[in-house]
C-alpha cells in the first residue's frame, strides 16, 4: 500500500523540522545537567546509596555544584579532589566512593584545577569515563552474537507491557508473555517516578502501576530474558523508559545492562510533566547520544497527544513531533533502524470512516519515515469496560498494523481502562494478534489506496 506522497512536500516539511530544531540541538550541546553530570559518575563506576537512600552520585554532585558551581561540569573539580585524595593516601580500595562519602560528610574542598592540574583530572576523568563506555560497547557485542544465536525473523516485534510493581512478580509474567509469543517485554515504570530527581538504589517491591526503574531491577529482568531467550531460541528484548528528570543517567544503566529498547522523547518532559524545557532538551540530546553508542532503539512518545486531544482534529501534531523527534536523533548519532517513532490508533470508533482514517494515518507515519521501525499503540482512551467491543477495536489496530508495515506493535488488552491486565488477558490479546498477522500479513499486497480517496486525501 502506497500513498505516493509528494516529495518536495516531504523534503519542505524535514527542513522545517531543521529550522526549529538547530537551534535548540546549539543550546542543548553548551549546556549541561545535575542528570548528566549524575550520568559521568555513573559512567565512571560510582554506584550505591547512603543510609537514607540517597545515591552517592547525587551526593558528590550536589558537593560539587555547592563549592563551584556545574556550569563547566563535575569531571575537573571531581578528579583534582581524587588526585589530592590519592595524595593523601586515602580511600585506595573505591576512591570515587570514598570520595562521595567523605564530600557528604563535608570534609572535601572541590576547586576548579587550572594549567597542569587541569590536564591532569581531565585525562584521569576520560579514563574512567570510557570504563563504562566499553561495557556499553561488551554488552552491545553481546546483544548482536545473541540475535544471531537466537534471531528474531519476523516484523512487527509484539511489544507487551508487564508492570506489577514487583520486580520479582514481572520476571515470572514476563517470561510467560514471552512463551505466549511477544518479542518485547516493557517494564512500565512507577507512576511518577519521572518526576523524582534520584534514581531509586536496588531492587524494588513496591510500585504504583509500575515497577521502578533501577540498576538491579535492568540487571534482574535481563537475566530473566536471556533465560528464557535461550530456552525459546529467539531473543526477547528489554524496554524502560528514559525520560523526566533522570533521562541521562537511566539511559546510562539500560547501556550497562544491555537494555534493547528505552521509552526516550524528546518534548514527553515539556508537554507532559511540565518539566524545564532547556533541561529537557539537553538530557534528551545527551541521553540519545548515549542510546546510539549503546545501540539501543529508542521509543518516542506520540501516542500521548492523542490520548489527551482529538485524534482527528491534532492528527497533524503526530506529524510534526515525528519530524521534530527524528531531527533530534540524527543529530545525537541514532540512525534509522533505532527510530521508534510512535503514533496510535486512537480514533473515536463512533466516528464514520473512522478505521479509513486510521489507515491514512498509518500510512503517513509509515512512509515518511521507510527505514524506521514505527512504534504503534493500541486503542486506550476510547475503551469503555466492554470486553468485546475492546477486543474488536483490538482486532482492527492489528489489522491497521498488518496492513501498513509497522514495526513495533504493542499489544492491546481488552480489559485496557479497567484493571491491570491478568496473565489470561495478555494470552488472549497475544491471540488476537497472532490469528490477524497470520491472517492478513500479505493483504497490503492487494490492497492500493485510490488516489482521490479518503485515505489519500486525509493523509
Amino acid at each position: 500500500m502506497r500513498l505516493h506522497l509528494d516529495p518536495t512536500t516531504v523534503a519542505r516539511a524535514r527542513d522545517l523540522a531543521a529550522v526549529a530544531g538547530q537551534p535548540v540541538v546549539e543550546m542543548a550541546g553548551s549546556h549541561t545537567t545535575v542528570s548528566i553530570e549524575r550520568a559521568v559518575l555513573r559512567m565512571a563506576g560510582l554506584e550505591g546509596a547512603d543510609v537514607e537512600g540517597t545515591p552517592w552520585v547525587n551526593r558528590l554532585v550536589d558537593s560539587v555544584a555547592e563549592q563551584v558551581g556545574l556550569e563547566l561540569g563535575v569531571a575537573l573539580p571531581v578528579w583534582d579532589a581524587l588526585a589530592a585524595q590519592r595524595r593523601a593516601g586515602v580511600g585506595t580500595d573505591a576512591p570515587l566512593l570514598t570520595l562521595a562519602q567523605r564530600a557528604a560528610s563535608g570534609s572535601v574542598d572541590f576547586r576548579q584545577p587550572e594549567g597542569r592540574a587541569a590536564t591532569s583530572a581531565a585525562t584521569a576523568a576520560v579514563r574512567a569515563a570510557r570504563a563504562g563506555v566499553r561495557q556499553m560497547d561488551k554488552q552491545r557485542v553481546v546483544r548482536e552474537k545473541l540475535l544471531t544465536r537466537y534471531p528474531v525473523d519476523h516484523k512487527p516485534w509484539i511489544y507487551l507491557i508487564v508492570a506489577t510493581g514487583d520486580i520479582d512478580e514481572d520476571v515470572p509474567q514476563a517470561q510467560a508473555a514471552a512463551r505466549e509469543g511477544a518479542d518485547i517485554i516493557a517494564v512500565i515504570r512507577s507512576t511518577g517516578q519521572s518526576l523524582l530527581d534520584f534514581v531509586p538504589e536496588g531492587a524494588t517491591h513496591e510500585g504504583y502501576a509500575g515497577t521502578y526503574a533501577t540498576q538491579e531491577n535492568f540487571r534482574i529482568m535481563r537475566r530473566a530474558l536471556d533465560d528464557v531467550s535461550r530456552e525459546l531460541g529467539r531473543y526477547v528484548r528489554l524496554t524502560n523508559y528514559a525520560s523526566g528528570l533522570c533521562m541521562p543517567e537511566i539511559a546510562t544503566l539500560a547501556g550497562l545492562e544491555r537494555l534493547d529498547m528505552m521509552l526516550n522523547d524528546s518534548m514527553y518532559g515539556i508537554l507532559f510533566r511540565d518539566i524545564n524545557p532547556v533541561r529537557t532538551f539537553t538530557d534528551q540530546h545527551f541521553a540519545r547520544q548515549v542510546h546510539a553508542r549503546a545501540g539501543i532503539i529508542i521509543n518516542t512518545g506520540e501516542d500521548n497527544y492523542l490520548t489527551t486531544a482529538d485524534a482527528v482534529d491534532a492528527a497533524h501534531t503526530v506529524t510534526v513531533s515525528q519530524l521534530l523527534n527524528e531531527y533530534f536523533a540524527k543529530e545525537a548519532g541514532l540512525a534509522d533502524w533505532q527510530l521508534g517513532l510512535g503514533h496510535a490508533f486512537e480514533i473515536n470508533p463512533d466516528i464514520p470512516d473512522s478505521f479509513r482514517l486510521e489507515l491514512a494515518h498509518a500510512l503517513l507515519a509509515r512512509e515518511l519515515f521507510p527505514d524506521a521501525p514505527l512504534k504503534w499503540m493500541p486503542p486506550t482512551k476510547h475503551m469503555t469496560g466492554d470486553i468485546f467491543r475492546g477486543y474488536l477495536l483490538d482486532g482492527f489496530f492489528n489489522l491497521a498494523g498488518a496492513l501498513t508495515g509497522q514495526g513495533i506493535l504493542l499489544v492491546g488488552m481488552m480489559t485496557e481502562a479497567v484493571v491491570t491486565p491478568w496473565l489470561s488477558d495478555r494470552d488472549l490479546a497475544l491471540q488476537n494478534v497472532r490469528y490477524v498477522l497470520n491472517a492478513a500479513s500479505g493483504l497490503a499486497e492487494d490492497l492500493h489506496p485510490a488516489p482521490d480517496g479518503v485515505i489519500a486525501s486525509r493523509a
